[in-house]
């Protein structure tokens, strides 16, 4: 039987610099792109947690995809994003979109998330941990995403399962739930060391 993909074929960078500006979305296993309403109420958290202050921030965009979230961080003034993709169609809609936009402060590398992750040295203040759903990785990736945090720094995960505040996993211990919500069957939160 032969399925359409639900996948939309573009998203749109939501506010700053490069307001409305559409992303190509490639047909990828495990490619989701952070719906528009999930993007815009986590930047909305992030504007009043750090009091619209982008303009020091270095954000690690680990699983990149469409780049929707390392983008429209950029968009709004962050000083460097870093993002890591292994899929090499989607490195080169990556590249792509970063030269079209002229994002000098965007960093891509391509490969391995683990790898890339463990060969890193800088601090972040945000990192976007939004691995596809099937694979499980969250548990694995935040140990290594809290050594490259700062001590203020927030993480922003994405999942198919709930992070109830009274009942979270095992796996998010050492973390503090700073916020979260749920869109459709997306589960999403900020969260930082505790």
């Amino acid at each position: 039987m032969n399925r359409k993909s639900t996948l939309p074929r573009q998203v749109r960078i939501i506010a700053g610099e490069w307001k409305r500006t559409p992303l190509p979305v490639i047909e990828a296993h495990g490619l989701r792109p952070t719906p528009d309403r999930v993007r815009e109420t986590v930047f909305n958290w992030l504007e009043h947690l750090q009091q619209r202050q982008w303009e020091k921030r270095r954000c690690l965009d680990v699983f990149a995809g469409t780049g929707a979230l390392g983008f429209e961080a950029a968009s709004r003034g962050a000083a460097k994003v870093v993002m890591v993709e292994s899929n090499t169609a989607a490195c080169r809609a990556l590249q792509a979109t970063k030269e079209k936009l002229g994002a000098v402060q965007v960093d891509i590398y391509q490969g391995d998330a683990s790898s890339r992750i463990a060969a890193l040295n800088t601090e972040f203040d945000v990192v976007f941990l939004d691995p596809p759903y099937d694979d499980q990785s969250l548990p694995v990736f935040l140990p290594a995403c809290k050594r490259l945090l700062t001590a203020a720094g927030l993480v922003y995960i994405e999942s198919d399962q709930p992070f109830a505040t009274n009942s979270l996993p095992d796996w998010l211990s050492g973390w503090q739930l700073v916020r979260s919500d749920k869109a459709g069957a997306v589960h999403f939160a900020l969260i930082s060391k505790e």
